[in-house]
């Protein structure tokens, strides 16, 4: 996940217009927004982190960090204001410092134990600036220095301020006031020759003298290209120069190797590409780059190590070495004098064996650890990261997969411990689970030893622990404004700060007032005005007309009256200092801004009961509620399950005719009879029907007797 860190010049020079109208502010605005349309066209900046940060003074130069959101990072680039002093140094600290806020508290630096390129976090530094003086508090400085003090803690376990995954860009503006009628020349753009530019390349980047629009849209172009995952590092030569390779492709001795002349590629400064995993999106490696000493039990405390590392390469020709199964790193150079005269040579089937100084215990320059080889097809050069001392190791595990069938004897472990002796303890880890990835599991203890001592742990453990507090601390302050300072502000044109009693306008306003009291104005006592002092016009300070009458002006003193006298007697409540038509005069950049008008607003009301299921309709009886998901219509009749198929109005055999009545009124609707009631009726008309039965056939049979 590339971190995306802009640096914005936010001194009162970039105020400066240039020939099309538009200040360096708002090119450096416009530069920004056209960086993330460019970078937006690579799939992979979905993951990208975007943070802003100005030259003011820590911690308010911080305006998007770790936990903001794109939109707050565009709000806050757009709301810039060009107003204070060229404190890049301290500018440039402060963003080291907010990359660095987590590393410790994560172990990606993992000191004491080796470097991986493989766990990074690559962060690109782009700052805009117009390459002016350098100004501060004290004074005009001439170079760039960097705060030593750091607020960080664990800032001094590297000696730099940056790590070695962090490049600083810069484009420096240098567009003139007036337009050129010379032609613009195509080509490559040249680096500036500001004091930002050496810095720049200590870091692994560049500058940029931008002197017109295309130039500037042609290196954010090259910017785009530069946002890779890697590390930096310091490539060296030891030894002498390899013999020259003739026409023929073979070694000539016949000519000179001039090992004592300097060449451009016996010391590199480039970058690494570590190429994350297609399937998981992350690095994966397997061996560290070794550290410049030797960890021991005895250390008290861990020597500060450079930020980049300082890795030595032999011109001595080597076969590349390699078993199966067992894991190797591979790392892309990036183009470099170095990569040019390897790939020149057309030797890929040869390799350089690369070291880092004092790595091991009993050799100075340390054992290899990889080699630098040409790929296959000479189109670059790769940096192999194997195990430490691997001409040792190879063998032996060679022997023991082939010749010992992983049964080794007792002369097979000796050169294996007498191996481990020389291995830095950092590696054993690494080693362990390349063997079980082997098949050999069972080589190395499982009691392994880090090589540090305990009271170095420890304090690793305690920097974490106020890493943590210190950037819980910082990102609190994200998005604070400075305090504004608070005294009485008397606007002078004339110059610079004097006592209000030695002030000319001050004397004349109080002899105004005083009137025949004016003889006296020289015998006032000075002290009584020491702490009133005339400040100069500060363009940060909003005037305050409701607080400070000075800052009213004269063509508007009448409008003021008005609204105080109309917000002191009306009843309805405005904003103090507000009228009708005052209320509804927001700038343009703030009227979308509705997030802001949202907090101002007081929470909802919370529901009554919000347990209780809502009420389907308002027929009938209001508070009953319908429990069973039964259907109403809109006469209050109530159809329950699912409707058949409605048929024509009218069929009188269909369903819906012989289920929708007419709502009868409840007066005239019968009531309902209980269960118990409707059985005691039956059993009484049953014996009913039988007295009556039998009654007409007794009448019968006399009617019948009578007859005959």
């Amino acid at each position: 996940m590339p971190i995306l860190l802009f640096l914005i010049d936010t001194s009162a020079s970039m105020n400066q217009r240039t020939d099309l109208g538009t200040s360096y502010l708002d090119i450096a605005k416009g530069a920004v927004e056209l960086f993330l349309k460019l970078r937006a066209r690579d799939p992979a900046s979905r993951g990208d982190r975007y943070m802003l940060v100005t030259y003011d003074e820590p911690p308010y130069c911080i305006k998007a960090g770790w936990k903001e959101n794109h939109a707050t990072f565009m709000s806050e680039l757009k709301n810039l204001q060009a107003s204070g002093l060229t404190t890049l140094g301290q500018a440039l600290r402060s963003s080291f410092d907010l990359l660095n806020l987590n590393r410790l508290i994560s172990g990606i630096d993992n000191y004491g134990q080796g470097r991986n390129p493989f766990f990074l976090e690559p962060s690109i530094l782009i700052t805009i600036t117009d390459g002016n003086k350098l100004t501060s508090t004290s004074g005009v400085q001439e170079e760039l220095h960097l705060p030593l003090n750091s607020p960080l803690p664990g800032s001094e376990l590297t000696k730099e301020p940056f790590r070695w995954d962090q490049r600083l860009f810069a484009l420096v503006l240098r567009l003139p006031g007036l337009a050129s009628t010379e032609p613009e020349q195509i080509g490559s753009v040249p680096t500036d020759e500001s004091a930002i530019t050496q810095m720049c390349e200590v870091t692994g980047g560049r500058s940029y003298c931008v002197r017109t629009q295309r130039m500037l849209n042609q290196c954010l172009e090259s910017l785009v290209q530069k946002v890779q995952s890697g590390v930096v590092i310091n490539f060296e030569k030891t030894g002498p120069d390899p013999l020259p390779i003739g026409e023929d492709g073979l070694m000539d001795s016949s000519r000179p190797s001039n090992s004592f002349a300097a060449q451009p590629w016996h010391s590199c400064h480039k970058l690494i590409y570590v190429r994350p995993n297609s399937k998981t999106g992350v690095p994966v490696g397997h061996w560290p780059i070794p550290e410049s000493f030797w960890p021991d039990q005895n250390l008290p405390s861990l020597p500060p190590r450079t930020s980049h590392p300082v890795v030595r390469f032999s011109c001595i020709d080597c076969e590349p070495m390699v078993i199966d199964k067992l894991p190797f790193d591979k790392y892309e150079l990036e183009p470099s004098p170095l990569t040019q005269y390897i790939l020149e040579r057309k030797s890929p089937h040869t390799c350089w064996q690369v070291f880092v100084t004092s790595s091991g215990k009993y050799n100075e320059l340390g054992y290899p650890f990889g080699y630098l080889k040409a790929s296959t097809t000479l189109t670059c050069v790769n940096l192999f990261v194997m195990p430490y001392n691997y001409p040792v190791l190879l063998p032996l595990l060679d022997d023991l997969f082939k010749v010992h069938k992983l049964k080794p004897n007792l002369k097979w472990r000796q050169a294996f411990d007498s191996y481990l002796k020389t291995l830095p303890p950092y590696y054993l880890l690494p080693l362990k689970k390349a063997l079980r990835m082997m098949g050999a599991p069972n080589l190395i203890s499982d009691n392994l030893d880090c090589g540090l001592s305990y009271s170095v742990i420890s304090y690793l453990k305690k920097l974490s622990q106020q890493t943590k507090l210190e950037s819980e601390r910082i990102l609190a302050s994200v998005g604070k404004k400075p305090p504004q300072e608070i005294g009485i502000k008397v606007k002078n044109h004339s110059g610079g700060g004097v006592s209000l009693t030695h002030n000319k306008n001050f004397r004349k306003l109080l002899k105004e007032i005083i009137g025949d009291t004016a003889p006296r104005l020289t015998e006032l006592n000075t002290k009584e005005f020491a702490g009133f002092q005339v400040g100069l016009l500060n363009k940060d300070l909003k005037p305050q007309a409701y607080r400070n009458a000075y800052d009213i002006p004269r063509r508007d003193l009448l409008d003021q009256l008005t609204r105080m006298r109309s917000n002191l007697l009306k009843t309805h409540k405005f904003i103090v200092g507000q009228d009708e038509d005052s209320l509804h005069s927001v700038p343009v950049a703030q009227m979308g801004n509705y997030q802001e008008y949202l907090k101002t607003l007081a929470s909802p009301l919370r529901e009554i009961d919000p347990d209780q299921p809502k009420r389907l309709h308002t027929f009938g009886n209001p508070f009953k509620q319908d429990k069973k998901g039964m259907m109403i219509d809109e006469a209050d009749e109530f159809v329950a399950g699912p409707q058949n198929k409605v048929k024509r109005p009218g069929e009188l055999n269909s369903p819906l005719s012989s289920k929708r009545r007419r709502s009868m009124s409840l007066l005239l609707r019968k009531p309902q009879t209980p269960p118990t009631v409707l059985l005691s009726l039956t059993m009484f008309m049953r014996r009913r029907w039988k007295m009556v039965k039998s009654h007409l056939m007794a009448s019968c049979q006399n009617l019948l007797h009578e007859s005959l």
